[in-house]
């Protein structure tokens, strides 16, 4: 997915989080709009500048292609999915040394002020879109 496409999906309205999730519906078996209301509230560091949307959406893909969910097989579905996200975390702290919203980006998007200096001093649509692209390229590698 092209940032240029990525930046559109902000523009919008939607959160890098959901822009990952949504990248996959046929992947994982699911609908657009599932896949934007599922990965709603991880944006923005899960609306806290926490986490990033981005990885945890990454995390939500995975969950949904491996995660495990079958009683006869749930040992060995557990460590296919294991085995993929410690996969994609182990490739996305080579590049960055945390996954905090909050550190990645260099604002406190969950406050007005934060939000406010990261979108007028261009890094949201800069960074983020740049690094949702980053994250779904490391998926295309593991999935």
């Amino acid at each position: 997915m092209e940032e240029k496409v990525i930046a559109e999906q902000f523009m919008k309205g939607f959160d890098c989080s959901q822009v990952v999730v949504s990248h996959y519906t046929k992947e994982a078996g699911i609908s657009l709009e599932l896949a934007n209301k599922v990965a709603a509230c991880f944006g923005g560091g899960m609306l806290q500048a926490d986490a990033c949307g981005a990885f945890t959406g990454a995390l939500m893909v995975i969950g949904l292609k491996y995660g495990h969910f079958d009683p006869e097989q749930l040992q060995a579905q557990k460590e296919v999915m294991m085995a993929k996200s410690g996969e994609f975390r182990k490739k996305f702290f080579e590049k960055h040394p945390t996954c905090n919203c909050k550190e990645l980006l260099g604002h406190d998007v969950s406050t007005p002020e934060g939000f406010r200096e990261a979108i007028e001093s261009g890094r949201m649509m800069s960074f983020c879109p740049q690094l949702v692209k980053e994250v779904i390229e490391l998926l295309d590698e593991i999935i």
